[in-house]
């Protein structure tokens, strides 16, 4: 293993071991352990079975893409190699996808190439998901947002910067589409790669159970992060703050390994703009955070368990 890779493993862990530290100075481990003791575990067990509804969902999900490409894996199979990556993606960002095209290809003979490019388009349609919860986020939060920007940055500037973007965008845009070479030619072959991976969504057989599905699981994502809300005795956080905490939580476990130390400080960011105080916030962030990585470290050691088990026997049947 080279020395890239080991700072890009070892990196990312002294950051969210750093922000941990951070995290906690905000909030005494003597009153963040009172708050995890009187939380209404029911709320927390609620939000982690929509969770586990997200999981199946996206193991379903993925059989509408393989159908195409003359594969068709056993439900259990597919269930068991999304519980292990995402248990893989909290030790490896990123690695989760190539081990779930691993265990297809081990168990289900799928070859690797295939099973990783129909989880690279999954990854496009979250990503397309994603970006439909910020922009409704922008829609039911717009007076707020706006109030926000206008009350801490100088509204004329915030005109002359999103001029600059649109301008500099489309001249970017221009000299990309006019691209041959470089890394210009990249970008190019990137979009055109993404909006491939779009469109044939669309042309798929099962197009609309993909997208019901697609759907759903970001439904459920947002569900989860509603329903451990009432964990916390008497944090009432309104429907925005739960769209925009949603949002900050997402990208900062895109961040790091699985949001460590990271997670708690954005979500905890994120309410304090709705005045919410900042020990039941940090705390709400570290329940939730918590709930969602011992969901993934139990039922992803039970997949790693399971799959030979389940598969050596459905061999000898």
């Amino acid at each position: 293993m080279n020395i890239k890779k080991i700072l890009k493993v070892i990196l990312p862990l002294v950051l969210g071991g750093f922000l941990v530290w951070y995290s906690l100075s905000s909030i005494s481990l003597e009153t963040l352990g009172k708050y995890f003791k009187e939380a209404n575990y029911t709320w927390i067990f609620l939000g982690l079975f929509f969770g586990i509804l997200s999981h199946l969902s996206r193991a379903y999900r993925w059989k509408f893409m393989l159908e195409p490409l003359g594969f068709k894996p056993k439900f259990t199979n597919s269930v068991l190699a999304v519980l292990v990556g995402y248990l893989v993606n909290l030790a490896l960002p990123r690695a989760g996808e190539i081990s779930r095209a691993t265990v297809m290809a081990n168990y289900e003979k799928i070859p690797f190439e295939k099973g990783f490019g129909t989880i690279v388009a999954e990854r496009i349609a979250d990503l397309i998901m994603m970006l439909c919860i910020i922009a409704i986020t922008l829609f039911v939060q717009f007076d707020f947002i706006y109030d926000l920007l206008t009350k801490n940055f100088n509204p004329t500037k915030i005109i002359i910067g999103l001029t600059v973007v649109i301008i500099g965008f489309y001249i970017l845009t221009s000299f990309v589409k006019k691209a041959e070479s470089g890394i210009l030619l990249k970008i190019k072959n990137f979009v055109a790669g993404l909006i491939e991976g779009v469109t044939s969504i669309f042309k798929m057989k099962n197009k609309w159970a993909f997208i019901f599905h697609t759907v759903f699981i970001w439904v459920m994502y947002v569900a989860m992060f509603w329903a451990t809300i009432p964990a916390i005795e008497g944090l009432d956080v309104p429907f925005g703050g739960i769209l925009i905490g949603f949002i900050a939580g997402g990208f900062s476990i895109a961040a790091t390994n699985g949001g460590i130390g990271l997670y708690p400080i954005a979500v905890a960011g994120a309410l304090a703009l709705f005045d919410i105080p900042t020990e039941p916030a940090t705390a709400f962030g570290w329940i939730m955070w918590t709930a969602q990585t011992a969901m993934i470290i139990v039922f992803g050691g039970l997949a790693f368990l399971i799959l030979p088990l389940y598969n050596n026997k459905k061999n000898i049947q």
